[in-house]
């Protein structure tokens, strides 16, 4: 894995890739609230191992871009620097198609990518994503908004998870800012108008028993969003970070699997 930057909407943003020798696809991670793409390289290494040569930025304010912690005003714009890395690996692997990969508030922003640029992408995969409505959203129209720490067990079911995060110090372990809080409210409303998805094939997966993302407000979302060519799987008993729950195998591999059959498609194509 490297870690470069580029210029971004608002300083430099650090793009992290797992290449490949000869790849047959380009996998785009796009992370969640607060932590950043070094937790990813598990997944990484599942996708290279798939054929894909995989890139992902670090978020304005998050990880080692540039910008205040946790502080994003407008989605719009780091919709803008995500696609500068599209751009960037596109560039670098011609006619390879791209498969986008988000989680939670990474789905959000990769909900409204595929909106935006669906023309770019082969195909979408939504983890746990923050899509229709978002209860912590509420907590900006209260005079203070509470310092409450995040419940590392509501992660995944394995406990060593929960305790890395709590270690990692690039992760944001302070409380929700108001203007963040706020933009996350005005994306999920942009995304509900934004219309369908077509045609363009899209998997869903998320943790029944997810309780910072929970399913049913996600699935409202989903119903306004999604187009014709929708797979959901829904794994019991999972909680939010499925990529690094106690079944983490079997997910990965049904998003390998999903990668799969559309990238071999493209190419009977």
């Amino acid at each position: 894995m490297t870690v470069s930057t580029i210029e971004g909407s608002h300083g430099s943003i650090a793009v992290h890739d797992w290449p490949v020798a000869e790849p047959s696809w380009i996998a785009i991670l796009v992370h969640g609230y607060g932590e950043h793409l070094g937790r990813y390289p598990h997944v990484a290494t599942r996708l290279n191992a798939a054929g894909a040569t995989v890139s992902g930025p670090d978020h304005e304010g998050h990880g080692v871009s540039a910008g205040d912690r946790v502080l994003i005003e407008d989605f719009e714009t780091v919709v803008d620097d995500v696609d500068a890395v599209v751009s960037r690996a596109v560039a670098g692997n011609p006619g390879l198609p791209v498969i986008m990969i988000g989680h939670s508030m990474g789905g959000m922003i990769a909900a409204r990518y595929a909106q935006r640029h669906r023309d770019r992408l082969l195909a979408l995969v939504l983890s746990g994503p923050v899509l229709g409505s978002w209860h912590p959203t509420a907590l900006a129209e209260l005079d203070e908004i509470p310092d409450d720490p995040l419940d590392t067990s509501t992660l995944s079911r394995d406990d060593a998870v929960g305790a890395v995060y709590s270690a990692d110090p690039l992760v944001w372990h302070g409380p929700f800012k108001r203007p963040m809080l706020r933009s996350i409210a005005r994306t999920l409303e942009v995304i509900n108008d934004g219309g369908e998805l077509g045609d363009l094939p899209t998997l869903w997966v998320h943790g029944e028993a997810d309780t910072l993302v929970p399913i049913g407000p996600t699935r409202e979302g989903i119903e306004r969003l999604r187009g014709t060519d929708l797979t959901e799987i829904v794994y019991p008993e999972a909680r939010h970070e499925v990529f690094n729950e106690i079944n983490q195998d079997a997910v990965l591999d049904d998003v390998i699997e999903f990668a799969r059959r559309r990238v071999e498609s493209a190419d009977l194509g």
